[in-house]
């Protein structure tokens, strides 16, 4: 069972998530801000994960602490959920279009953690998420989550399809990436026998 569920609370937030990689895509979120809901609804979808999210946090300030903590816990559950991520294929990539906006995603879950983050934003402001925070989520959740990810916008003017195919995207590589080779189902998929460190 590739499933994890895990807490996290601070005096900004208080974060409850639970995933199930080999789930059908069934979501109960709830962040305080509809807009991130909106996301990670996508993600859970596209992804074909089972991701419920219940986060409480101080909102009263603004949606960095709850956005940045969610992509924290969030990742964390991934990185459990995959334990020595023996027999998944790794990596993953998806070309996701969103009328005039296509990004491109591609996800290595190397256990070595990097962002390379090519978007940019029209407004700053997606209903309640201000949206210097999206990449804060993407960098919190590949941190946790154990992956080299690399985002990139390629063409793309309504801040809303930019972000939702950001999303969308992950979520197609991502689901790629944690599949289960069955030709490979017992072997990490690295020459040195583990993933993780320099190499």
């Amino acid at each position: 069972m590739r499933t994890a569920s895990i807490e996290r609370a601070t005096n900004e937030t208080q974060v409850k998530v639970a995933v199930d990689l080999d789930g059908s895509g069934r979501y109960d979120i709830a962040t305080g801000i509809g807009f991130l809901d909106h996301m990670l609804a996508q993600l859970a979808r596209h992804s074909l994960l089972d991701l419920t999210v219940k986060a409480e946090g101080d909102l009263h300030i603004d949606s960095h602490h709850t956005t940045e903590d969610v992509g924290i816990v969030v990742g964390q559950a991934v990185a459990q959920a995959l334990g020595e991520r023996r027999g998944i294929r790794r990596y993953g990539q998806a070309l996701t279009a969103m009328d005039e906006t296509l990004t491109r995603v591609v996800v290595d879950a190397s256990n070595r953690p990097y962002l390379i983050w090519k978007v940019a934003f029209n407004q700053p402001m997606l209903g309640a998420l201000d949206t210097e925070m999206v990449k804060e989520w993407f960098q919190a959740f590949s941190q946790n989550a154990g992956l080299t990810l690399h985002v990139e916008t390629l063409y793309g003017e309504n801040s809303h399809h930019i972000c939702e195919a950001c999303f969308k995207g992950l979520a197609r590589a991502l689901r790629e990436a944690v599949e289960i080779d069955p030709r490979k189902a017992e072997a990490v998929p690295s020459t040195k026998g583990v993933l993780g460190g320099s190499l």
